[in-house]
């Protein structure tokens, strides 16, 4: 069949046409700095995999307001980039906007469930890693009260607490948890602030997901160590930032799952919908500090293994928000 032909076949049809390395431009949009060694981070890591293992050029910008995050979407788009990344539940709307004027770009968002023709979604089911570690905090608890810190509070970020907590009242039905959200993905000073408040409540496991204020949960913990007060890490492998507090992190594999569906996108066999990932899927993980490794004992790393088979055999259903 004539080139021109497939071409006409192809937009009328719509079926997906692969994209020519060199011709493969993919943007990346987060809510905050690739330094806080989480969450944008890992998206950045993420876009630096795309630019090496598929040969494409490249873009990241950090937006802060809804309207920036439709400018540079549209810029984006502009620019004839096949693939722009939302990297936030809070992209899902400008992204709606836009697709509809640049039919020709995919854009993803991540933690979303907005799907449209050329709009899709990518969900990272870290609920699972986190009802792992509440019940980890729930056995090991001596004062049977458990914390948690966010950022802003959004529907992704509730629904790993929800299974964090579910997680922690299975270790132990009685167990009190505290959650407090910040209002900031970046101030540390109030993440720390809040951890303190937490911890005078009787807190001794700690689990954040508040982006660049995780330090500063890591630095109240590491404040009152003394009282045998622990941390878990967010997003990224983080063990290694406190590993005197931190006990474990629910990690998400963020360039291996941007790599998959770019991948999908430049051949043209991404199709728009929600891709979901869990501990099944190995991008999901929860990852145990070794210098901490003697604290869990044996016993309870077992009934642990048994939680990941059960929840990855689908016999055990992680509780968590809608959205």
């Amino acid at each position: 069949m004539p080139k021109w032909l497939t071409s006409i076949f192809s937009i009328l049809f719509l079926l997906p046409s692969s994209t020519p390395a060199k011709d493969f431009k993919v943007g990346l949009l987060t809510p905050g700095p690739v330094s806080d060694k989480g969450w944008n981070a890992g998206a950045y890591e993420g876009l630096l995999a795309i630019e090496t293992r598929l040969g494409a050029k490249i873009s990241h910008v950090q937006v802060k307001t809804p309207a920036e995050h439709e400018e540079h979407f549209r810029s984006y788009a502009d620019e004839g980039y096949s693939l722009v990344f939302g990297h936030g539940f809070e992209f899902q709307d400008a992204a709606r906007r836009v697709g509809a004027d640049f039919p020709e770009t995919v854009f993803i968002t991540t933690s979303g469930n907005t799907v449209t023709q050329n709009v899709g979604a990518m969900v990272f089911e870290l609920e699972e890693a986190t009802y792992i570690l509440g019940f980890l905090a729930g056995k090991m608890s001596a004062s049977g009260v458990v914390g948690m810190v966010g950022g802003v509070e959004i529907p992704s970020v509730e629904s790993t607490f929800i299974a964090f907590e579910a997680g922690a009242k299975a270790g132990n039905s009685g167990i009190r948890a505290l959650r407090t959200y910040t209002g900031s993905w970046e101030d540390t000073a109030l993440a720390r602030d809040a951890t303190l408040a937490q911890i005078s409540q009787g807190a001794d496991f700690i689990f954040h997901n508040a982006n660049e204020g995780g330090p500063g949960v890591f630095q109240a913990v590491s404040e009152n160590r003394s009282k045998n007060v622990f941390a878990f890490g967010s997003n990224k492998d983080q063990n290694a930032e406190a590993p005197d507090v931190i006990l474990a992190s629910a990690v998400i594999d963020l360039p291996g799952a941007f790599v998959q569906l770019a991948e999908r996108v430049k051949s043209g066999s991404y199709k728009p919908g929600v891709t979901r990932f869990g501990l099944a899927s190995g991008v999901i993980s929860v990852a145990l500090n070794p210098n901490l490794s003697g604290r869990i004992p044996d016993p309870l790393r077992a009934e642990m293994e048994d939680l990941k088979g059960r929840i990855v055999s689908g016999k055990l259903k992680v509780p968590r928000g809608n959205f």
